[in-house]
């Protein structure tokens, strides 16, 4: 049995107080900045590009988040008291409208400049999945995210939610799930010169969500309602990012194929 009394503030300064979760999110932001400048000086693209990529990308990511958790999980909060939509400081995004908001926000960027959607999509699939790993990790020193309460050896006891029983920690399932995506990705990025353009977007997709449906029911339903269903709102969500994945995966190598045939 574990015990969680993490501090979710890192540190003050004066009335300013930084959480670990905002620290993770940003340091995945950075590290995938590093890594995405690695691929980018691999193929000799422009590294002034990136830079604006990346405002592109986290504008996207932060607002698609946002928006889905306010209107698919707590809609009726939400849709009452619309102006609390913009205090994102107080929590609350989600990893489906992330997803979307990253793949509008490079859509919008390719419009201005001339770079492959798949090619571009391939590198930028290698850091997300390592950010979504450390923000499941900011999630968990937020006590948030939740698992259903367990028996089990390795449950966790949120002490600053003033619980004395254990829970599933669904935050580290995850965390360890998207971690081991992301080692995949780049491993494939690095080693596997001849692979298909948009291979690794269709394993993001389908592994990532493959992997949420997966842990889902170990979680607590983020959800302010109940589908009545065999499944949960965010394994619903999850299944057309999976139906999405394996279609770009089919698509990518069937593409390969023909070019090698020269047909």
């Amino acid at each position: 049995m574990f015990i969680n009394n993490l501090d979710p503030i890192a540190f003050s300064v004066g009335p300013l107080s930084i959480r670990w979760y905002g620290l993770f999110f940003s340091f995945g932001f950075i590290l995938g900045y590093i890594i995405m400048q690695l691929f980018f000086k691999q193929k000799k693209y422009k590294t002034e590009d990136l830079d604006k990529l990346l405002v592109y990308i986290f504008a996207g990511t932060v607002i698609g988040a946002r928006l889905a958790h306010c209107l698919i999980y707590e809609p009726d909060f939400y849709l009452a008291h619309p102006i609390e939509i913009l205090k994102i400081w107080q929590g609350g995004l989600a990893s489906h409208g992330g997803s979307l908001g990253v793949v509008v926000a490079t859509l919008i960027f390719l419009r201005k400049n001339k770079y492959k959607f798949f090619e571009l999509g391939d590198m930028l699939c290698v850091p997300i999945a390592l950010v979504c790993s450390l923000i499941r990790i900011g999630n968990y020193f937020n006590s948030e995210i939740l698992g259903n309460p367990t028996n089990a050896d390795f449950g966790v006891i949120f002490v600053r939610l003033g619980e004395t029983f254990p829970r599933h920690p669904a935050q580290l399932y995850e965390a360890a799930a998207y971690f081991t995506v992301f080692l995949i990705l780049m491993a494939l990025y690095l080693f596997v010169k001849n692979r298909p353009d948009g291979l690794l977007v269709g394993l993001l997709l389908t592994l990532t969500f493959t992997a949420r449906m997966a842990i889902e029911p170990f979680k607590v339903e983020q959800a302010d309602y109940s589908t009545n269903a065999i499944f949960n709102v965010g394994q619903l969500l999850s299944i057309p990012f999976i139906v999405v994945g394996i279609a770009v995966i089919i698509y990518a190598v069937k593409k390969n194929s023909k070019l090698k045939k020269g047909i």
